[in-house]
């Protein structure tokens, strides 16, 4: 077969895996049991009728699949959402795509992505609860800017609480982060959205299974999580309560063969169940420090260093919605959201990206409950 029969066959496979993939609850194993049917290839299900192959696929997704003729319009309805919104598509195999996720039995064909999806540097997932324990996101930041200063890459989930808080910790180093969403990337909610310049800027990436226009729901969450351990070299709950969605992240890792390692709490501590059941069960080992998290990802740790020039951004250089929360908020006093948004007034989205960039230049910190702190 010349190089010209080679691409072409591969477009057409990648074509046909596109417009499979944006079919809801079509997931890793449908796709399987498609190639198997065709001899190892999907490229004959492009523009095969569907009524040709849908009685192999779950009934559920044979009623979705049939509201079709064929799946090559939705692979070029999925291209031209790509192109309008600037997501890129990395396919299992190619360079931006994490070959350490590449290897789970349920990884995705692809992923859309913004921003550099390629880096030799070794991944530690950090994830933790949405609602810490008081004063555990300011902990949660300068453990992760720790790691990151030693040259980890942090992986998380972009979700308010730990997640971010990890996030933001790379971003003092500056160093990039990759986060994975349980949305599509063109359905950001306001934090995440306020975020993503930052990261793009430090070089990191935003990642996502979900084809364009998909929002997140309570099972794309849990779905999710398996790609944030798939793609790491160790994973580390910070903080997680008995039923926190980390909780996702750390059996997704066991599942993986990924080292799962979680910071203990004290043992009255509720907002630390999660992890002191992991620890009690054996499923997890201690992690009690910045410089034993550096070693699980195989880094010798960093001695902290002074935050780098500009890592608090002045008041000045802040959008004037950012400005107009910060002039609001009192220093050494808590405000929570709803709170806020009644005195200020405007759209919870606006109020909620006001306060992301706030947290991004270090001159706002969240606590549990939702609750903001201006920080001078």
């Amino acid at each position: 077969m010349t190089k010209a029969a080679i691409s072409v066959a591969v477009e057409l496979e990648r074509l046909a895996a596109l417009g499979l993939w944006t079919v809801p609850g079509l997931g890793p194993e449908s796709l399987k049991a498609l190639r198997a049917c065709a001899g190892g290839s999907l490229a004959p299900f492009l523009a095969a009728p569907v009524a040709d192959y849908a009685q192999v696929l779950a009934p559920s997704v044979r009623a979705r699949l049939q509201r079709v003729e064929t799946v090559e319009p939705l692979a070029e309805l999925t291209l031209r959402r790509c192109e309008r919104a600037g997501i890129q598509i990395a396919w299992a195999g190619d360079r931006s795509y994490p070959a350490e996720l590449a290897e789970c039995p349920d990884a995705p064909p692809l992923l859309f992505h913004l921003g550099e999806g390629a880096s030799p540097r070794r991944r530690l997932a950090m994830v933790g609860s949405r609602h810490p324990d008081a004063g555990f996101l300011v902990r949660a930041r300068a453990f992760a800017r720790e790691v990151a200063e030693a040259g980890a890459l942090i992986v998380s989930g972009a979700a308010d609480g730990v997640d971010r808080a990890c996030h933001f910790g790379a971003l003092d180093a500056g160093r990039e982060t990759w986060a994975f969403v349980g949305s599509a990337l063109d359905e950001l909610d306001a934090a995440q959205a306020k975020m993503l310049p930052a990261v793009l800027r430090a070089g990191g990436a935003y990642f996502s299974e979900l084809p364009p226009g998909v929002r997140a729901s309570k099972e794309s969450f849990p779905r999710r999580n398996r790609l944030i351990s798939g793609c790491a070299h160790a994973v580390l709950v910070l903080r997680a309560g008995a039923r926190s969605g980390a909780l996702y992240t750390a059996a997704a890792a066991l599942r993986q063969g990924r080292p799962l390692y979680a910071l203990p709490g004290d043992a009255d501590n509720e907002a630390a169940a999660g992890c002191n059941a992991l620890l009690a069960q054996g499923a997890a080992l201690a992690c009690t420090s910045s410089g034993a998290a550096c070693r699980s990802a195989g880094l010798r740790p960093a001695e902290r260093s002074a935050p780098p020039p500009g890592s608090r951004v002045a008041v000045e250089a802040l959008s004037s919605e950012a400005r107009a929360v910060h002039a609001h908020l009192v220093p050494g006093e808590a405000v929570g959201f709803e709170a806020l948004l009644s005195e200020i007034g405007g759209r919870s989205g606006t109020l909620t990206g006001a306060l992301c960039e706030l947290e991004l230049a270090g001159r706002v910190v969240q606590w549990p409950g939702k609750r903001y702190e201006r920080v001078d």
